[in-house]
Formats: C-alpha cells, structure tokens, sequence
C-alpha cells in the first residue's frame, strides 16, 4: 500500500540543478510546442525544494494518507467518461468529459508522454504526488475557465505553481507570456492574466488536494465556489482583445500547449 511506502525510495538520487540544460530543453520546446517530452525533462533539471516540502506535509498528513488509500491512480478514474458522465450535466465530471473528448485528450496520452527511455520509477510517496500533479493538469483547465489555447496553458500553469511552486511550469508560464507580448502587435493583458492566474491559485484550495471522487460528483459552479476559485477576468479580456485585433487566441502558438496532449 501506499501509505506503506518511504516519502522517498532509497534508491532515489537527490537532483541537482541544470538550469543550462534545462533551457535547452525549453528552447526545443519552443522550436516544437507539441514536443511534451520536453516539459518533463524541464522538470528533471528544475528540482524545487519547497515543491518537494509541499509533497511531503501533505503525504504525511491525514488528507493524504487518505487520498492514497482511496485514489491510487488517478488515470483509471479520469479516463472512465462512461461512468463519469452518469453524474449528469453541470458537473465537474460531465464539464472533463466533455473538454477532453472536444480535444481528444485523455489521461493516459499525458502519462505516455511523461515517460521517457531509461527513466526511473520509484516506488515511494514522492512519485505519487508527482503523478498527481500531472494527473490533474487537465481538470485544472476545467475548474480554472481556461482553455487549452496557448494563453489558456500558461494560465493554467501561473495557476497551478501558484499552489505547488514548480519551477517548470513558472518559467513556461513567464516565458511563454513574454514571447506572445514581444511577438505579437497586440495590446491583451498577456503577463497581467497570468499575474492573476497566480493569485488565483495562491488563494485557492488546492487542486491536489481534493478527493477527486468527490469533486467530480459536484456541480461545477458549486466546486469553483467552494474552492475559492475566481473567474479568469483578465485572461477574458486577452481574447476580446485579440480578436479585435483580428489575432486567433487559439492560433498564436507557444510552448505550454505540450502540456496537453493527445491519446
């Protein structure tokens, strides 16, 4: 059982900084925006040590434990839409299926695209929490009001550092936010809708933390309301503005896009 398990595995090294090699990570990343491997191997030079004390406070509490005796994977759960579309419209459930058939995404493609030749697994609470992390992303967009639009990903991404800190999905969020501003003739609030994803998400409970199960049964509106999560405003205004400018907000590109993926 999980609760069973080390928060790390012997077997695990302790991570060193690569800021060098993860930007040339990131600048494949940029060449290619659909490359997802590249997000993760962002990820393995990245090592955030208050990510890792956040993993730990929460797979030692009591919320945690429970998670992980109630949800071990949460792939199986997200990628059953027959079960999940029992609970009807206006849920969570029924507002996942729908986003992730209308972009042929599922669960499983992200995980696929997370794995890479000689990686290591371990078999400890710390991986857990990170395939948690991963696992969520895409719920993220649902509960946040974000698209899956390049805009859309880095929102996401300023939401979801805003509660874990991860240094990979910071550096996306910025860098990507000021590639739109200096590429683009457009005056959409780019950097202040990402500003205010990461406020949103400081503020919000955490998306980690949720009894999925649970969460999912909820109505939409209820969930939002009850996690504290604010409408994307500014991120609104952005797509007003582009497309007054005559500027597609699903066509302008950019490297958080891998972070969804198809399967």
């Amino acid at each position: 059982m999980l609760t069973e398990l080390p928060f790390e595995a012997s077997d695990r090294s302790a991570r060193r900084m690569r800021p060098i090699r993860a930007l040339q990570h990131f600048r494949a990343l940029m060449r290619d925006a659909e490359d997802t491997a590249q997000v993760f191997h962002m990820a393995d030079c990245l090592p955030n040590r208050s990510t890792r004390q956040i993993a730990r406070r929460f797979c030692a509490s009591a919320e945690g434990r429970a998670r992980m005796a109630a949800e071990p994977a949460l792939v199986d759960i997200l990628d059953d839409h027959e079960s999940l579309l029992r609970h009807g419209p206006g849920s969570v459930a029924h507002a996942y299926v729908s986003f992730m058939r209308s972009e042929g995404l599922s669960a499983a493609g992200l995980v696929e695209a997370s794995r890479w030749p000689g990686q290591r697994v371990h078999a400890d609470q710390l991986e857990w929490f990170n395939n948690r992390l991963r696992d969520t992303h895409d719920l993220a967009h649902v509960l946040t009001g974000y698209g899956r639009d390049p805009l859309g990903e880095q929102c996401v991404l300023g939401f979801t550092s805003g509660q874990y800190r991860d240094w990979t999905e910071i550096v996306i969020a910025w860098a990507g936010t000021a590639e739109f501003a200096l590429r683009l003739r457009s005056d959409a609030p780019f950097v202040r809708a990402v500003a205010e994803a990461r406020r949103h998400g400081r503020i919000a409970q955490a998306i980690f933390r949720q009894d999925v199960r649970a969460l999912l049964a909820e109505p939409l509106a209820a969930a939002r309301a009850r996690m504290g999560i604010a409408a994307p405003k500014i991120y609104r205004q952005a797509h007003e503005r582009l497309r007054a400018a005559g500027i597609d907000p699903y066509r302008i590109g950019g490297p958080a896009r891998a972070l969804t993926t198809t399967g």
